[in-house]
C-alpha cells in the first residue's frame, strides 16, 4: 500500500471530512490533504466537480485516481482496504448492522439539529435546542455505561459522532445551555475519545469553529 496515491478533498470545519481524517489516522494511512472549498462552500474546484459530479460535496477520498464519496461510505472503505489494523466495524453481522443504524441516525439527526440551533433565534431557537437535546439523550442512552459506542475501543459510531464534539461549544454559546448538564455521559465519552491521537489531532479548536459559525451566520443573514 506504500505506493498508493491517496488524496483527501476536504474543508477544515467539516464534521464529515473529520470522520475520514480520523479513520485514516486510525489506520496510519499517509495521504495528501487538499483544502478544497473556499468562500464558505460557494466556490468549488474543478477537481471536486470532476471527482464528485453528483453531489459536488466534500469529503472525497481519491485512491489511485478513483473517487470514493460520502463520509460513512469512505470510512468503511478505509476500514476495509487498510485492514492491517483493528476494524472499526464489528465482526458480528448483527452488531455491524446496529453500528450502521446508529451512524445513519447521527447522519440524519445531529448535523441538522446542531445547524438549527446555530442558525435560529427566538422561539425557533428554543425549539431547536429542545429537539437537539432530545437527539443527544437518545445517543447517550445507546452509549449506556460503555466507554465507547464500539465497546472497549472506538468504532464506526464513535467516528461518526465525535467530529461534532468540536461543535458543542458553538451550540452552547448560541443556545445558552450546557450539554454537560443535560448529557454528562456523552461529554465524558467525548473527552475519552479525545485521548486518542487520531481524534485530538483531527478535531479543530472549538473556538475557531465558533468564529467560523459566526461568520457563516452573518453571511446568511442570521444575527
Amino acid at each position: 500500500m506504500m505506493s498508493d496515491e491517496i488524496v483527501l478533498l476536504d474543508f477544515w470545519p467539516s464534521p464529515f471530512g473529520i470522520r475520514v481524517r480520523i479513520a485514516l489516522a486510525e489506520k496510519e494511512v499517509k495521504y495528501e490533504y487538499k483544502e478544497d472549498v473556499k468562500k464558505y462552500l460557494r466556490e468549488k474546484s474543478p477537481l471536486l466537480l470532476k471527482m464528485n459530479p453528483i453531489h459536488k460535496k466534500i469529503p472525497v477520498l481519491i485512491h489511485n485516481g478513483k473517487p470514493i464519496t460520502e463520509s460513512l461510505n469512505i470510512v468503511e472503505y478505509v476500514d476495509k482496504v487498510w485492514n492491517q489494523k483493528s476494524s472499526l466495524l464489528p465482526a458480528d453481522p448483527y452488531q455491524r448492522a446496529l453500528a450502521r443504524f446508529w451512524a445513519d441516525y447521527i447522519d440524519k439527526k445531529v448535523y441538522d439539529g446542531g445547524k438549527k440551533i446555530c442558525m435560529s433565534k427566538g422561539e425557533e431557537l428554543e425549539k431547536a435546542k429542545k429537539d437537539f437535546i432530545g437527539i443527544l439523550k437518545v445517543l447517550e442512552s445507546e452509549l449506556g455505561e460503555k466507554p465507547y459506542f464500539g465497546g472497549q475501543r472506538m468504532g464506526l459510531v464513535d467516528v461518526a459522532l465525535i467530529p461534532f464534539y468540536s461543535r458543542f461549544y458553538s451550540y452552547e454559546k448560541v443556545g445558552k445551555f450546557s450539554i454537560e448538564e443535560v448529557c454528562p455521559k456523552l461529554v465524558s465519552w467525548g473527552k475519552k475519545c479525545m485521548e486518542n491521537e487520531s481524534v485530538s489531532k483531527s478535531l479543530p479548536d472549538p473556538e475557531k469553529v465558533f468564529e467560523f459559525m459566526l461568520v457563516l451566520k452573518k453571511w446568511i443573514g442570521v444575527d
